[in-house]
């Protein structure tokens, strides 16, 4: 049996793959590559270590050791890590034709999965570069001996964050900070059996949190069931990757325009689910208002948003996509707080049918792409009854570790927005139970300092005080004069 490998060295070993593609390949493109070339070969190391388990269990048997009832994903002739390897001419070429054939076998699962990478373009991938790069993953064997999938997903996050910090504002189009991932998946607390859903999935992270939020808890996370949607082809096809990769089995995230295309349908219209979670893009511009007026699929509960800004569509279309008793978590830019006009009427028409639970305002600087400040959305369905009629407000701009470039979301600092969510009451500088008429005097404007007073302690003292010091230190000037007369007489 071949070593283990630790993460660390996957770490390194994913990461060295970035650096021989870079030069020809710019940052913002290392993921079309990368992602589609260490899925191929944990799918062909994983289908040779089966081939070798039938092959042992049938005395030898080829035939048998190649049926596809023996295999997760089947490979095609030709279409093995191996051949690519032993190809050294158009080796582009090669690839592409292995990531196609591999598709077309497993067309129930893995059909588009590799994206639409230009593997053959040879001015920009060379058949020396693209050798170099197919030595370079031969180096481990990825099979489930030598990695767990947990492990290799955890490596797979770590190259997602690393393309995110190389790409810097580039990534917050596909990356958000893993603490505030966390923080979200706390409060939506999802459970056994529950359905999760994410309409702008990018690449897994939110729906692979609420796993992790069932593992941490000793809950069966296998009886989960993933939902995502996700327009860009190449992040659709990473998180499908990345939840193969951790070894998750029930999931389904289809690509496509969420806001004029959602992608799940039940019998009398779209599809709910139990809990619903995402990170949409902010204040998107293009989103597709033309048809919102008479939406098809009854989103429009509140209102028609602003035709520059889609952020309340998405928040419509996630609680129109909670089942009865659903509850949602939504990253979205403070602006939704306050901004005025439609978005103003949609606030109102919302909040009068009191599903808003919470409003918890993040700090600066957190996301990749934007210093803007986020906040985040709490809403359920069916609110617990000591919560109707009231919004919590949250002021956690303050629960940051201030960094060069990036600030930070440490544990303590999730832990302790936690507690003052779970908690629901007032805490002086930080958190605020508003009332249904709180909301009202203040026009439905959920800026969060409306709500949150900070008491600037200033220490001055009072009149009396600073009489008494004044007349203290107008005392202290005489005599020093005084002593300072005399010593001058001295000297005379």
């Amino acid at each position: 049996m071949t070593q283990k490998i630790t993460l660390s060295q996957l770490e390194q070993y994913l990461s060295k793959a970035a650096w021989i593609l870079k030069g020809p390949v710019d940052a913002s493109d290392f993921k079309a590559y990368i992602f589609p070339l260490l899925f191929f070969k944990r799918i062909s190391d994983v289908y040779e270590e089966e081939y070798r388990t039938a092959l042992d269990e049938s005395d030898g048997d080829k035939e048998y050791a190649a049926l596809p009832e023996m295999h997760r994903f089947e490979i095609p002739d030709g279409g093995h890590w191996q051949d690519v390897r032993e190809t050294t001419t158009n080796v582009g070429q090669a690839i592409e034709e292995a990531l196609r054939g591999i598709e077309q076998s497993n067309q129930e699962y893995l059909y588009g999965i590799f994206g639409d990478a230009q593997w053959s373009n040879k001015n920009k991938l060379s058949d020396a570069l693209l050798i170099n790069l197919i030595e370079h993953f031969s180096e481990y064997v990825l099979g489930n001996h030598n990695v767990e999938p947990d492990m290799l997903g955890n490596a797979y996050e770590y190259l997602i964050k690393h393309f995110a910090d190389l790409t810097n504002k580039k990534a917050g189009e596909f990356y958000t900070p893993r603490s505030v991932v966390h923080l979200l998946g706390m409060i939506l607390d999802p459970h056994e059996g529950e359905t999760i859903y994410d309409p702008a999935c990018g690449t897994g992270g939110m729906l692979l949190e609420c796993v992790d939020h069932l593992k941490h808890n000793n809950e069966d996370a296998r009886t989960l069931k993933l939902y995502g949607q996700e327009m860009n082809l190449t992040s659709s096809g990473i998180a499908r990757m990345n939840m193969f990769l951790h070894g998750i089995e029930d999931f389904e995230i289809l690509r496509g325009d969420t806001l004029r295309n959602p992608a799940f349908f039940e019998a009398d219209g779209l599809q709910t689910f139990d809990c619903v979670i995402a990170n949409p893009p902010f204040s998107l511009k293009n989103w597709g208002a033309d048809n919102w007026a008479s939406d098809p699929y009854g989103r429009n509960i509140a209102g028609v948003p602003p035709q520059g800004n889609g952020d309340m569509a998405w928040v419509q279309h996630m609680v129109k996509s909670m089942n009865s008793t659903g509850r949602m978590t939504v990253v979205l830019p403070h602006g939704a707080l306050f901004r005025k006009g439609a978005e103003g009427r949609i606030r109102q028409s919302l909040l009068e049918q009191d599903m808003l639970e919470a409003v918890i305002g993040l700090g600066p600087n957190v996301f990749y792409g934007t210093q803007l400040a986020a906040c985040v959305m709490v809403f359920k369905q069916v609110k617990a009854e000591d919560r109707k009629g009231k919004v919590l407000f949250i002021d956690a701009s303050d629960q940051i570790r201030v960094g060069r470039a990036q600030n930070f979301l440490e544990p303590k600092h999730i832990q302790q927005i936690f507690d003052w969510y779970r908690s629901y009451q007032d805490v002086e500088n930080y958190v605020k139970v508003a009332t249904v008429a709180d909301l009202e005097e203040n026009d439905f404007n959920l800026n969060i300092p409306l709500y949150v007073e900070k008491i600037i302690e200033d220490n001055l003292p009072s009149v009396e005080e600073a009489m008494a010091d004044l007349k203290e230190a107008w005392q202290a000037s005489l005599e020093a004069e005084e002593k300072f007369k005399q010593v001058l007489k001295g000297f005379l």
